[in-house]
């Protein structure tokens, strides 16, 4: 059976992490068995969760995860699609992981404190005191140096925010009223933009962004119509607000 490794769940939603979210997503979406192995990313392949071991390999990222899912046990989300439908999801996709997720990750590492402590208790709280606040630290340095090189870090987070304003309204005018991003059937776009979209709406990290978001409300009933069809275990999808 397929291992998942990645955090714990937190704040009523699948994960924290928005490619924990996206691979756990993908693997209940594609009816393929698995079990989750609740981890840390420091002994991880590459120094980041998820990754997943399946029959001896150990694969890591999550792209490399699903095409590896797909070539392994056939492509039943995705085999139907267009070349044309295939060149959006792949366009949405990297719009979601390569340019979205960075602003998310600045708010929660570096916009405010209040956010960072919130952050900061749900990855590391279940190390002893010490290993906890040396570990907090090591990543969060390495994490502000890669927001840093990844050029989100150099803007002002008005800037910065600002397009992330931007991706959103794509993401909501290109949803609209369809129940997935590509039509009336689940495909692998939509196991990244639930998780990077419930990361951002649903979870108790404060931004201009998240509020910007929550005023879509399409994008809500897409995080809520998610979770409640592939993490019916969970709450109904909530808006969680950090108390300071």
């Amino acid at each position: 059976m397929i291992e998942l490794h990645q955090f714990a769940r937190t704040w009523g939603i699948p994960n924290l992490s928005q490619f924990c979210v996206k691979v756990e997503t993908y693997l209940r979406m594609a009816k393929l068995p698995h079990q989750i192995v609740e981890s840390l990313p420091l002994k991880a392949p590459r120094g980041k969760l998820p990754f997943i071991m399946d029959g001896g390999k150990k694969i890591a990222d999550s792209r490399v995860i699903v095409n590896y899912l797909k070539s392994t046990y056939g492509d039943t989300l995705d085999a139907d699609l267009t070349a044309e439908q295939k060149a959006i999801a792949k366009s949405f996709q990297r719009l979601l992981e390569e340019h979205l997720y960075w602003i998310g990750m600045m708010s929660r590492w570096h916009y405010t404190e209040a956010n960072w402590q919130t952050n900061k208790q749900a990855i590391f709280a279940g190390l002893p005191p010490v290993a906890r606040d040396l570990a907090a630290w090591v990543y969060r340095r390495r994490i502000n140096g890669q927001i840093l090189g990844q050029g989100t870090g150099r803007m002002t987070t008005q800037e910065a925010f600002a397009l992330g304003m931007e991706d959103v309204d794509a993401l909501a005018d290109f949803l609209a009223d369809k129940p997935y991003f590509l039509g009336c059937k689940p495909t692998s776009l939509d196991a990244s933009a639930y998780g990077i979209l419930v990361n951002t709406l649903g979870c108790p990290i404060e931004s201009p962004l998240k509020d910007h978001a929550l005023s879509k409300q399409n994008l809500v009933d897409y995080c809520d119509r998610m979770q409640q069809e592939f993490f019916p275990e969970l709450q109904r999808f909530q808006q969680q607000r950090v108390t300071v």
